[in-house]
C-alpha cells in the first residue's frame, strides 16, 4: 500500500503470499514464482527509467537462505545468488532489494552492485525481530516501510531514521541477542536514478 500511495505504484505491484489463509487467491510464494514474477515484470517495465522493488520477508538463516515454506509442499530456499541471476537475467537495470529476515545482512555483498540499493533488517550475525503470529509486521516493516516512508521519499533518509527506531523499540522489548543493526548498501549509479523519483514525488506528491 505504501508503494501504491507513495511512489504512484497503482495496478504495478504483485504480492506473493504462503499461508494458508490466502492459497486460493493469491499467487504462492516459491522461487519458480518469484523467477517468473521478475521476468513477467522486467517484460512490462521500462527498463532505462522504471526502478522495480523486490521486498522479501520470512525466516533468515545465517548461511544466507531465506525460507519458503507451504505445508505439506518442500519447497527449497530462496538465495542471494539466485536471485542476482534472476535479476540479471531478466535484464532488470535499477533495482531495490529489501530484506527482512534474521541475518540478512548476508544479502548486501551478494547483490550490491551500481544500478542496486540493497536494505537488510539485521547484519549478517545477529536476528530481527518483532515477527510472530500476533505481529502485522516486523519492527523493520514497521519502521521503514509503514512509518518512515510515509514521511519521506527517500530510501536512505528513511533506512536511517528506522535504525533509530528499531534500536530503541528492541531496547524496550528486551532483546537478549544484541542490537539488530539494519544494514544499506546503495550502488553509485542507482542513487541518482533514485534522487530523480525522489525529485518528481516531491513534485507532484501523494497522501
Amino acid at each position: 500500500s505504501v508503494m501504491q500511495e507513495r511512489f504512484d505504484a497503482v495496478g504495478q505491484t504483485l504480492q506473493l503470499v504462503n499461508h494458508r489463509q490466502t492459497v486460493a487467491e493469491l499467487p504462492w510464494a516459491t522461487p519458480l514464482n518469484l523467477q517468473r514474477a521478475i521476468e513477467r515484470v522486467a517484460a512490462l517495465m521500462d527498463r532505462d527509467e522504471d526502478v522495480l522493488l523486490i521486498h522479501l520477508t520470512s525466516h533468515g538463516a545465517a548461511d544466507g537462505e531465506l525460507a519458503v515454506r507451504l505445508w505439506p509442499l518442500r519447497i527449497e530456499p530462496v538465495t542471494p545468488p539466485l536471485l542476482k541471476q534472476w535479476l540479471d537475467d531478466a535484464g532488470i537495470r535499477w533495482r531495490i532489494v529489501s530484506v527482512s529476515a534474521c541475518y540478512s545482512g548476508s544479502w548486501i555483498a551478494p547483490l550490491a552492485g551500481p544500478g542496486t540499493l540493497v536494505i537488510a533488517a539485521a547484519d549478517a550475525d545477529h536476528t530481527s525481530f518483532g515477527c510472530g503470529r500476533r505481529s502485522a509486521l516486523t519492527f523493520f516493516g514497521r519502521a521503514m516501510f509503514d512509518e518512515e516512508l510515509r514521511r519521506t521519499w527517500s530510501f536512505e533518509q528513511a533506512h536511517a531514521a528506522a535504525r533509530r527506531v528499531i534500536e530503541q523499540r528492541e531496547r524496550e522489548a528486551g532483546k537478549s541477542d544484541g542490537y539488530s543493526n539494519p544494514q544499506i548498501e546503495v550502488g553509485s549509479e542507482v542513487r541518482a536514478q533514485l534522487a530523480e523519483l525522489e525529485a518528481q514525488r516531491q513534485r507532484s506528491p501523494k497522501p
